[in-house]
C-alpha cells in the first residue's frame, strides 16, 4: 500500500473529562446538597437504603468531597484572580 493511499489523521483519542468536571460553583454547591440529603437518607433508613449503612454513608461522603473540592477550586481560583500582580 503506498503512502498516499493511507488517510492520516493528527487528532489524539482525547477521552472526555470526568462528569464533575464542568459543574461550576453552584453545581458543586448542589453536589454538597445532595450528599448531605443522601446521608440523612442513610442515616433515618429510608426505603432504598443498603442493608449496610456504611455503603450509604461512603457513597454520600464521595458526592461531598466532590463538591468541596469543586468549591475550593472555585474560590482559590476566584481569589488569585483579585490578588494584584504586584505582591505585597
Amino acid at each position: 500500500m503506498a503512502d498516499k493511499d493511507v488517510e492520516q489523521i493528527d487528532e489524539r483519542g482525547h477521552l472526555p473529562g470526568p462528569w464533575w468536571a464542568d459543574l461550576g460553583t453552584w453545581g458543586a454547591v448542589a453536589l454538597i446538597v445532595f450528599g448531605g440529603l443522601a446521608a440523612a437518607w442513610a442515616f433515618f433508613r429510608l426505603p432504598g437504603t443498603p442493608d449496610e449503612p456504611a455503603v450509604g454513608y461512603y457513597g454520600a461522603a464521595k458526592v461531598i468531597a466532590i463538591g468541596l473540592v469543586i468549591v475550593g477550586s472555585a474560590l482559590l481560583g476566584r481569589r488569585r484572580t483579585r490578588q494584584p500582580s504586584g505582591g505585597e
